[in-house]
């Protein structure tokens, strides 16, 4: 506890960065050596000797390659800066979970994982005590004066960036600027059908009935055909769950939900049953793609450009953008995001929370990492969120990638006209991490650069809008929470689904609806409510 002490005073680090960090003799691995003075900035190169880390995540699909990050042009930049090389290790797509499950179980680990650690059984927490992985406090205080300086500066970040007990231990994927960035989807309206039928975007849910029912009812697509879909959505789930953006407007949320400071299961209050007797009337006047539960991708893709789909969940790329593109020898296709849909209090709320800084991945020091290489390792994790290292990782390398112009920078045609056929988020993802997810500080300004169409820009601004307060944070449980809450929360979702469809479908009366909710008190919903309060005062103690 000295040392740890004398670390403190040494670094002047604020109260909040070490608050409930372990003393240095713990099994998590090797402390700093007493004494060592902190680092105010990335020494270039950072090692005099060639040095390799051996990094474990997966990979993406939009890396056109094949070969994975090696290929990635801000990791082959980062090399050159700082001397050290990097050998990648990438389980097959779609085998990622499994993979990592056997390599922390196994005997070889490389130098760093990066992984989704909100898909780790036990959590992080316990390949912390497990000794696979390592505490970080000591070594950001000493050693990372970019991610430093960010969680002194924020308590958000700081806040986020902690286990429950004030243990770091990840170099994370950040949002620091996070309404924006994480304000990027929402409903999509075909704005053409609206003028054509003098509607206004809808803002309540009295005005979406309009609207929907006008798309049904006055053929806006103009074939004479009754065949349009007022709303609809892809990758159907096999259940109804695809219309719970409507359901802030009615006062719940598909799931735990915040009440001022009190928990709540949103399928179980009264303004659920609100919700459904919507859902079941829209249902039941044909405002309801009848496939939604049931659309794959290519259907989806159908419906939107043979003028069947009127409105839809989507983001600004995957439901904007690709649309206005496939659709631009139609001069009069066009779309426009709506609003959240305001509850009885005229506010408009959103399904999720827009102020989450810190996500749920990042990349973690194994306990296999020798002693002597963690400073150079946690230095050369510490450069994506310098400033050098910030441009590099949101966007790639200047005067090849992007270029700057005032306080913006605006991508090339390598990334939006590229001349090999790629895509824009293939392109990019060829030069850095912004298109997909790393262990940087995101940048709006990716963001700006990407949306070409004012259409994108301005759903990002009304999406902004919407209060969130509905929304859990992201919430620490211990092994045996978690594990309690997914056996009861097993039973309770397949339930759930299969009411919600039975009721929106008519093959349930809503009269039952008291009776569905006894159901799921008696399935022990009220235990994992308390293990979700508990979670979430825990977080607000951080």
């Amino acid at each position: 506890m000295k040392k740890f002490l004398s670390l403190m005073l040494i670094a002047v680090m604020t109260t909040g960065l070490l608050a409930g960090c372990g003393g240095s003799e713990s099994a998590d691995g090797p402390a700093p050596e007493e004494g060592e003075q902190a680092i105010t900035e990335i020494p270039l190169p950072i090692v005099d000797e060639p040095m390799t880390i051996n990094y474990w995540r997966a990979n993406d699909a939009k890396i056109a390659s094949g070969n994975g990050f090696s290929d990635v042009k801000a990791y082959q930049e980062k090399e050159k800066r700082t001397g050290i090389k990097v050998n990648f290790t990438h389980p097959p797509l779609g085998q990622q979970k499994d993979q990592f499950n056997l390599l922390v179980t196994g005997n070889e680990l490389p130098d760093v994982i990066y992984y989704n650690w909100a898909d780790v059984s036990g959590g992080p927490e316990k390949l912390l005590a497990d000794g696979r992985i390592i505490k970080l406090n000591e070594y950001i205080d000493l050693y990372a004066p970019n991610l430093k300086k960010i969680i002194e500066e924020d308590e958000v970040v700081r806040k986020q960036i902690s286990l429950d007990d004030g243990t770091i231990f990840m170099f994370p994927y950040l949002r620091t600027d996070a309404v924006k960035l994480n304000a990027t989807t929402g409903i999509v309206l075909r704005k053409d059908w609206l003028e054509k039928l003098n509607l206004n975007t809808p803002t309540t849910i009295d005005e979406w009935y309009t609207v929907l029912k006008a798309f049904r009812e006055e053929d806006p697509n103009g074939n004479g055909k009754k065949d349009e879909l007022p709303f609809t959505a892809n990758w159907g789930p096999g259940n109804m769950s695809k219309l719970y953006d409507f359901a802030p407007s009615f006062g719940v949320i598909g799931g735990f939900q915040l009440n001022g400071d009190t928990v709540e299961y949103g399928p179980i209050q009264p303004g659920f049953k609100d919700f459904l007797e919507t859902m079941q009337k829209w249902y039941a006047e044909g405002l309801i793609d009848p496939e939604i539960m049931t659309n794959d991708g290519k259907a989806f893709d159908y419906k939107i450009t043979n003028h069947q789909a009127g409105a839809y969940y989507g983001g600004v790329f995957s439901g904007m953008a690709k649309y206005l593109n496939l659709m631009a020898d139609d001069p009069e296709f066009d779309l426009v995001g709506a609003p959240w849909p305001k509850d009885s209090e005229g506010i408009s709320r959103s399904t999720f929370r827009f102020d989450t800084k810190v996500l749920t991945y990042g990349e973690a020091i194994t306990t296999s990492a020798d002693e002597d290489k963690i400073k150079a390792i946690v230095q050369w994790m510490d450069y994506n969120y310098s400033p050098e290292g910030h441009d590099l990782f949101n966007f790639g390398i200047e005067g090849e990638s992007y270029t700057v112009e005032g306080d913006s920078i605006k991508f090339t045609d390598t990334i939006l006209k590229n001349p090999d056929g790629l895509t824009y988020d293939q392109a990019l993802a060829g030069y850095a991490l912004s298109i997909m997810d790393g262990p940087m500080n995101q940048d709006t300004r990716y963001l700006d650069g990407l949306m070409a169409f004012v259409q994108q820009q301005e759903a990002n601004k009304v999406w902004m809008e919407a209060d969130y307060s509905l929304a859990l944070p992201t919430l620490r449980k211990t092994e045996e929470e978690a594990r309690k809450e997914a056996q009861i929360m097993g039973q309770i979702t397949t339930y759930l689904d299969e009411m919600m469809t039975k009721f929106i479908l008519g093959d349930e009366p809503l009269t039952n609806f008291d009776q569905y909710v006894e159901t799921i008190k008696g399935m022990g919903i009220e235990e994992v409510i308390k293990i979700n309060q508990d979670a979430y005062e825990r977080y607000q103690a951080r």
